[in-house]
C-alpha cells in the first residue's frame, strides 16, 4: 500500500478493494465506532469493539488503505485540499494524521454524574474484591455487622459455652463448624432471628480465605477458636481480659502454653480487626512482630499466659486496638487514642511528621502526638490531675507540651508560628495558650485557666484528704501506685476545694448517644477539662460523679446524651439524696432531644465549638421543671403487657396512634438494627409506618375503650372522634413537633395569669380558655391533647396544621383501658393490657435554660 508521496491536493483516491471488519486499524471519518466482529475473519457480530484503533499498517499497492471514511451516500469530504468520497480508503502517514483536521475521536457526551455513578460501582466492586482476595469482608458489612453488635448483650465466652457443652454441641466438629453452625453462632450472639444472608455468607467465607488450619478450608468449615477470637476482640471489656480470653481458647490442652503457631493465630485476627477499623497495618505489623520476639522471656521457644498477658500490657498500640480504657491514675500514663490528622503534625518524640491522613496516636490529656512505633518510647504524661503535695494546693501553674499550636498564632506577640514545617511552639493544658517558644520566658508561671476558668476544676483544688487533716507523710512509689490504682479510682480519698466565683462542671457522657459523636465529645471535654470532672456513663454509670461532686459548692452538671440519658441522670440524682442539687443543662446528641429543645440546647450537636457552648452555658438560667410519677395498676386478665419502660415522666406520655406507631417502629429496628443506621432511614421507616396506620387505624374509636379523668372529674370525650391522647410536660414532642400549638401571649406574665384564674387554674377544661393557656414546664400542671389519626400527627409535624385539639389543663390524670393498647412514655413504647394508669406530680428538679437566640435580623438591637 502507498503513502501520500506522489499525491497531490484535490487529487481523489479511489479503493482497490474494501477491508473487512476485521482489518485493523480502521476508523471512520466522523471518528464513529463500528460493529466488529469477536469471532475471526468472516464471522460478523454485533458487538462493539471498544479497543483504542491501532496505527494503519501499509500492505502495498497505490491507494490502498485500511482507514475507510464513512458519510452519507455519495458525499464527498475534502482533507487537505483532498476530495474523498464515501466508501473511499486512504492512507495516512504519522505527519499527515496530525495535520487533518478532524479532531479528535468522537465520543458520545455523557453527564458527569453517569460517570460519577459507574466509577463509584467500579470502586466498590474493585473494593469488594480486594477484600474478597485478602479473606475480608467489605466495609459495607463490616459496618453491618457493628450495628448487630451495638444492640446485643451477649458474650462470646457465654456462645462458646453453648457450642462446647450445651445444646449447640452437635454443631461442634472438633475445633470446626459448617456453614449451618456458623449461622446459629450469629443468630445467638448477635440476638437476631435473622441475620442477613449475604453478611452470614460473607463472614463465613472470610474465616474461610483466612489463615487458618488446611484441613478447615477442605473440609468447607470454618475454626471455632477464630471466629471465638475476632468477636472477643471486638466486642467491648478490659484488654487485659480479651488478652487472657483470647489466650485460654487456642490453650487447648489447658496447660497454660502456646506455642508460636498458635500465637500467630491470635495476632492474625487482631490484625484482621485492625484492618476493619482502618488502620494502618503496615505500621502495626511490625510493631507485634517485635513483640513476638520479645515476648519469650525464659527463651523456652514457647509462651506462657504470664509472659503474653506481660507483653500485651507492655504494647500500647495493641492495648489501643483491645479498646483500652485508663483509669486516671496520675503516675505519667498517658490516656491514647488513635488519630487521623487531615494537617500536617509532627511526632513529639522523634519529631519527623507522621504524615498528612496518616494515623497516629494522641493523648486525651496532653494533646502529645507520636507514631504508633514511638508510642513505647514516648515522654511521660505532664498532665496531674490532682495536687500530690501541701504547696501545690491553691496555686496552679502552666503545664506546657510542644505541638499543639492548632490556631497558629502566638497569644504573646500575636505573630504567626509555622505549625507546618515542624514541631514548634508550646501551648498549656489547663488554660489552652499557644505561645512560641521564644515567648515563655515572657510568660508568668501562674495559671488561670484561661476562658473556661468558671467550668475547670484546675489541679490544685483537688487533693487527698489526708493532706486536710495535716496527716501528710511521705509515700512511696509502691504507696503511691496503691493510692492511685484503689482509693482514688473510687474518688472516696479526694477532696475538692474550688477556686472562689467559679461553678466547677460535672460532665456526664453516652459515649454510644449519636453514633460517634458521643465518644469524641468525651474525648474533647477530657482536655478542655479536668479529666476526673468528665464520666463515662457506660463504664460506672452516673453513681461515682455524683459522689465525688456531692460537697461541691456552686457546681452544675451537664448531660451529653439524648433524653433517655437524661432521664437517667435525673432519677439517679433523686436516689441520691444529694444536700443541694446542682443544675443540669443539656448537650443533645442524636435524634429527637425534645427536652433540649425546650431547654433552648437545640435538637443535636453538630460538631459545634465545644468552648463556645459552655460560654453558653455560664449565660444560662435556672428554671425549675416538673416531673410526674406513673402508676400503672393492671387489671386481672389472661392478656399480656410488656414491662412499662419509667416510672416517672420527664417530656411526655401517649396513649393511640402515636405510640402504636412508635410501638412498630421500635419493633423493627430490634429486629433490623442495620435498616436504621441513618436519620433519614429513620424518617423514612416512620413515615411508612405513619402511612400504614392512616390505613388501617387499629386506634380507631379510642374513646370507646377509654375513659379519662382529670382530678377527678370525667373528661368528655363522647362528641370526638380520637385516635390518640398526649399528656405533655413540654411543648416539644417526637423530635420538635408542637401538638398543643402556639398562643398569642397575652398581657403579664404566665405566673400572673394562672393567678388570676384562681382554683379554676389547676383544672382547665373551657375551649375558650384553653385558648389562652399557655405550656409551661414549671407550673405543676399538664397539658392534654386529642389527636384525630396519623394524617393529622404527619400534618402537625410537618407545619401544615397549627395543633391537635386542645382538652384539658389539670394537675392530675387518670386513665382506665378495657382492652390491650399501644402507651409511651418519652419515647419508649410498649404494649399495655386493661389497667388503670394515674399520673400525678412528683417533684421539680432545677435545670438550666440556654440563652435566647441572637437576632437574625440586621436591626435586631431596636427590638
Amino acid at each position: 500500500m502507498g503513502s501520500w508521496t506522489g499525491r497531490r491536493a484535490g487529487d481523489t483516491v479511489r479503493t482497490a478493494r474494501r477491508p473487512g471488519p476485521w482489518d485493523p486499524g480502521w476508523e471512520r471519518a466522523l471518528g464513529r465506532p463500528r460493529l466488529r466482529s469477536r469471532a475471526g475473519a468472516g464471522q460478523g457480530h454485533p458487538h462493539r469493539d471498544t479497543r483504542r484503533p491501532r496505527r494503519p499498517v501499509d500492505r502495498g499497492g497505490p491507494g490502498m488503505n485500511q482507514d475507510r471514511l464513512r458519510e452519507k451516500p455519495g458525499s464527498w469530504r475534502r482533507i487537505q485540499n483532498t476530495s474523498v468520497r464515501e466508501g473511499d480508503v486512504i492512507c495516512f502517514s504519522e505527519k499527515q494524521r496530525q495535520r487533518t483536521d478532524w479532531g479528535p475521536p468522537w465520543k458520545p457526551k455523557r453527564r458527569r454524574d453517569k460517570y460519577c455513578r459507574a466509577a463509584f460501582v467500579v470502586l466498590l466492586r474493585k473494593g469488594r474484591k480486594m477484600a474478597n482476595d485478602r479473606g475480608l469482608i467489605s466495609p459495607s458489612d463490616f459496618a453491618q455487622l457493628q450495628k448487630y453488635m451495638e444492640y446485643s448483650t451477649r458474650k462470646v465466652s457465654d456462645v462458646l459455652k453453648l457450642f462446647e457443652e450445651g445444646e449447640m454441641s452437635e454443631y461442634l466438629q472438633g475445633d470446626a463448624i459448617g456453614y449451618e453452625g456458623f449461622q446459629q453462632f450469629l443468630k445467638i450472639y448477635l440476638e437476631a432471628d435473622n441475620v442477613p444472608d449475604h453478611l452470614s455468607l460473607a463472614l463465613f467465607q472470610s474465616f474461610k480465605t483466612g489463615h487458618c488450619l488446611e484441613d478447615t478450608v477442605i473440609r468447607d468449615v470454618v475454626c471455632l477458636s477464630d471466629v471465638s477470637c475476632y468477636f472477643s476482640l471486638l466486642e467491648g471489656g478490659r484488654p487485659e481480659d480479651k488478652l487472657e480470653f483470647t489466650f485460654k481458647l487456642y490453650d487447648t490442652d489447658r496447660n497454660g502454653i502456646l506455642d508460636s503457631s498458635e500465637v500467630d493465630r491470635i495476632i492474625i485476627q487482631m490484625m484482621r480487626v485492625a484492618e476493619y477499623l482502618d488502620w494502618d497495618v503496615s505500621e502495626l505489623r511490625p510493631i507485634l512482630q517485635e513483640m513476638m520476639k520479645e515476648i519469650d522471656y525464659d527463651g523456652s521457644g514457647s509462651v506462657s499466659l504470664a509472659e503474653w498477658l506481660r507483653a500485651g500490657a507492655t504494647t500500647v498500640p495493641l492495648l489501643v486496638l483491645l479498646g483500652l480504657e485508663m483509669t486516671l491514675k496520675d503516675n505519667g500514663q498517658h490516656m491514647w487514642r488513635p488519630k487521623r490528622f487531615p494537617r500536617p503534625v509532627y511526632c513529639n518524640l522523634c519529631e519527623s511528621s507522621i504524615g498528612l491522613g496518616k494515623q497516629g496516636l494522641s493523648c486525651n490529656l496532653c494533646k502529645y502526638v507520636v507514631h504508633d512505633q514511638c508510642a513505647m518510647k514516648a515522654l511521660p504524661c505532664e498532665v496531674s490531675t490532682y495536687a500530690k503535695s501541701r504547696k501545690d494546693i491553691g496555686i496552679q501553674s502552666h503545664v506546657w507540651v510542644r505541638g499543639g499550636c492548632v490556631s497558629g498564632r502566638c497569644d504573646r506577640c500575636q505573630k504567626k508560628i509555622r505549625i507546618y514545617h515542624s514541631l514548634v511552639g508550646l501551648h498549656c493544658v489547663w488554660c489552652h495558650l499557644e505561645i512560641h517558644d521564644d515567648c515563655l520566658q515572657a510568660m508568668g508561671h501562674e495559671c488561670d485557666c484561661g476562658l473556661l476558668r468558671d467550668h475547670i476544676l484546675p489541679p490544685s483544688s483537688i487533693y487527698p484528704s489526708v493532706l486536710a487533716s495535716g496527716q501528710e507523710r511521705k509515700i512511696s512509689k509502691t504507696s503511691q501506685k496503691t493510692l492511685d490504682d484503689l482509693n482514688l479510682s473510687t474518688f472516696e480519698a479526694l477532696r475538692i476545694d474550688p477556686v472562689s466565683n467559679t461553678h466547677p462542671l460535672l460532665v456526664f457522657v453516652n459515649p454510644k448517644s449519636g453514633g460517634k459523636q458521643g465518644e469524641r465529645v468525651l474525648w474533647k471535654f477530657q482536655y478542655l477539662l479536668n479529666p476526673r470532672q468528665v464520666f463515662n456513663l457506660l463504664k460506672d454509670g452516673p453513681e461515682p460523679g455524683l459522689r465525688f461532686f456531692r460537697d461541691v459548692p456552686g457546681c452544675r452538671i451537664l448531660v451529653c446524651g439524648g433524653d433517655g440519658t437524661v432521664g437517667w441522670i435525673l432519677e439517679t440524682i433523686d436516689k441520691a439524696n444529694l444536700p443541694v442539687v446542682p443544675p443540669v443543662a443539656v448537650l443533645p446528641l442524636g435524634t429527637g432531644n425534645d427536652l433540649a429543645r425546650c431547654l433552648r440546647w437545640g435538637g443535636g450537636y453538630e460538631g459545634q465549638n465545644l468552648g463556645k457552648i459552655l460560654k453558653d452555658l455560664e449565660m444560662s438560667k435556672v428554671v425549675h421543671m416538673d416531673r410526674w410519677s406513673v402508676e400503672v395498676i393492671p387489671q386481672q386478665t389472661e392478656e399480656k403487657s410488656d414491662p412499662v419502660p419509667f416510672q416517672i415522666i420527664n417530656n411526655y406520655f401517649s396513649i393511640g396512634v402515636d405510640a402504636s406507631i412508635a410501638h412498630r417502629f421500635h419493633i423493627m429496628r430490634e429486629k433490623y438494627p442495620e435498616k436504621f443506621n441513618s436519620r433519614m432511614k429513620n424518617k423514612l421507616w416512620y413515615f411508612e409506618f405513619a402511612t400504614s396506620e392512616s390505613i388501617f387505624s387499629t386506634c380507631k374509636k379510642l374513646e370507646e375503650s377509654l375513659t379519662v379523668e382529670i382530678c377527678g372529674k370525667p373528661l368528655d370525650l363522647s362528641n370526638l372522634s380520637l385516635e390518640g391522647i398526649a399528656v405533655l410536660n413540654i411543648p416539644s414532642m417526637h423530635g420538635g413537633s408542637n401538638l398543643w400549638g402556639d398562643t398569642k401571649k397575652p398581657h403579664g406574665d404566665i405566673h400572673g395569669i394562672n393567678q388570676a384564674l384562681g382554683p379554676a387554674a389547676k383544672v382547665i377544661t373551657d375551649p375558650d380558655i384553653l385558648k389562652t393557656c399557655v405550656p409551661d414546664l414549671t407550673d405543676k400542671r399538664l397539658e392534654v391533647v386529642g389527636l384525630e389519626g396519623a394524617i393529622e400527627m404527619g400534618q402537625i409535624y410537618t407545619k401544615l396544621k397549627n395543633a391537635g385539639r386542645r382538652l384539658a389543663k389539670c394537675s392530675e390524670i387518670t386513665f382506665h383501658t378495657t382492652k390491650t393498647l399501644p402507651m409511651q412514655i418519652d419515647g419508649e413504647p410498649w404494649m399495655q393490657s386493661p389497667c388503670t394508669i394515674k399520673i400525678t406530680h412528683k417533684n421539680q428538679m432545677p435545670m438550666l435554660v440556654g440563652p435566647p437566640p441572637r437576632s437574625s435580623n440586621f436591626f435586631g438591637f431596636l427590638c
